[in-house]
């Protein structure tokens, strides 16, 4: 019985990150280390950085392939930063709120001699399940003004790539807007150039659905400019040495993970074959669902307002005599179901569902009826069939047909 770890099927890993890999993605890394000197890699490479592009919406980022993980979230953010020796001015939020847009236009107020270098924010915490609203965080930076290129209406341009921006800083304030978007970028609408985001992050494991190990980045041109004066400590993670290795077209300054090169190709044609649009609708359809499931079990949402409502993760409140942690203990132990623990400040009182990366309505109805059975075994007067009719009824009038399929 010692081999016998997962039992019969699969394990349903419903968790916010890491996720299910589409079996594409794992036949596609199933091959052997090359050299990443030979012109092949080099020629993969390129591609990849041109299409990452296209995940983050801009035309004119330059994007940095990182063989390293990323595990970002608020307060992680804040004491890595403290540790580098930053000087973090932390504006809090009750653990369900969105970020404190208020607070931030305050101190972008108070600030006329341009003290604070850089507003960082992350786009969608996974601890709670609250997505910020990017734009408005840009609008208390600098009002936008946007309009529609007409060179680019006459091309064949993405409708993303015919936004033109023109910034008139509310504050006249030149602060980076830097973002995590770990859990957001390929699954929630996320527009680097339009919000005028100037470094943005992702990681492989989250909507990508690629094991973990790659960190994405995205620097806008005034980032880089900005990177050339900066006295911060520097040294894997500087920009200046892979931009060097793109000139001489070797692109890579480390050894970089073949494997993890060819399936975040596999893993972007994916995303193009349906659509980036569509993707980001197929995530919005899932997190509906889950809530009005959550909603039918007579449960709340962590997130404390509907604007705030993730579609990649939902943190579920569970009642005060029940610990949050056995029902994450329970659903693997039994059925083979991995959901996410409460964390920081909310652990014990919230278990997470996480609904991103390659899956569709079946996958969550099932990881939805494991829930139910969970939340009956251990003594929550759960109607079984609730969630899951509430979250059936939704899908089946919004999912559409498979277009290859009509």
């Amino acid at each position: 019985m010692a081999d016998y770890v997962y039992g019969p099927g699969r394990n349903h890993l419903f968790v916010p990150g890491p996720v299910n890999i589409p079996d594409q993605v794992i036949r596609a890394m199933s091959r052997q280390n090359e050299d990443y000197r030979s012109p092949a890699v080099p020629a993969l490479t390129k591609t990849l950085l041109e299409d990452v592009k296209q995940i983050f919406k801009t035309t004119t980022g330059t994007p940095f392939l990182f063989p390293t993980t990323d595990r970002v979230f608020s307060l992680l953010w804040i004491d890595q930063q403290q540790r580098l020796n930053f000087n973090v001015d932390v504006v809090e939020s009750d653990w369900g709120y969105g970020a404190d847009l208020a607070a931030l236009d305050y101190k972008l107020r108070q600030d006329p001699s341009h003290s604070i270098k850089a507003i960082c924010i992350v786009h969608n915490e996974t601890a709670t399940g609250v997505t910020n609203d990017l734009s408005a965080v840009r609008k208390i930076l600098g009002n936008i003004l946007s309009f529609l290129s007409l060179s680019c209406l006459l091309s064949h341009a993405h409708p993303w790539q015919r936004w033109t921006t023109i910034r008139a800083d509310k504050h006249r304030h030149p602060a980076l807007l830097l973002v995590d978007g770990v859990s957001s970028i390929c699954a929630l609408d996320f527009r680097m150039d339009e919000w005028g985001v100037d470094v943005a992050l992702t990681g492989s494991q989250k909507a990508l659905s690629l094991p973990t190990g790659l960190g994405i980045v995205c620097a806008s041109p005034k980032a880089l400019e900005a990177s050339k004066t900066a006295k911060s400590v520097r040294v894997f993670f500087d920009w200046k040495d892979y931009l060097k290795f793109y000139k001489m077209g070797t692109y890579w300054p480390y050894t970089p993970s073949i494997q993890l090169l060819y399936g975040l190709r596999t893993a972007l044609d994916l995303i193009f074959e349906e659509g980036l649009e569509n993707v980001i609708k197929r995530h919005n359809r899932l997190g509906t669902a889950t809530r009005l499931a959550v909603e039918a079990w007579g449960l709340k949402n962590c997130t404390q307002k509907e604007e705030w409502f993730s579609d990649t993760v939902t943190a579920v409140v569970v009642p005060p005599y029940i610990d949050s942690a056995e029902i994450v203990k329970h659903a693997w132990k039994r059925y083979n179901l991995s959901l996410g623990l409460g964390l920081n400040k909310v652990a014990g009182k919230v278990f997470r569902i996480g609904h991103l990366g390659h899956l569709n309505e079946l996958q969550l109805m099932g990881a939805l009826s494991g829930v139910e059975m969970v939340l009956k075994d251990i003594g929550y007067p759960v109607k079984l069939g609730s969630g899951v009719a509430a979250a059936a009824a939704y899908l089946s009038n919004s999912t559409p047909l498979i277009p290859s399929r009509i």
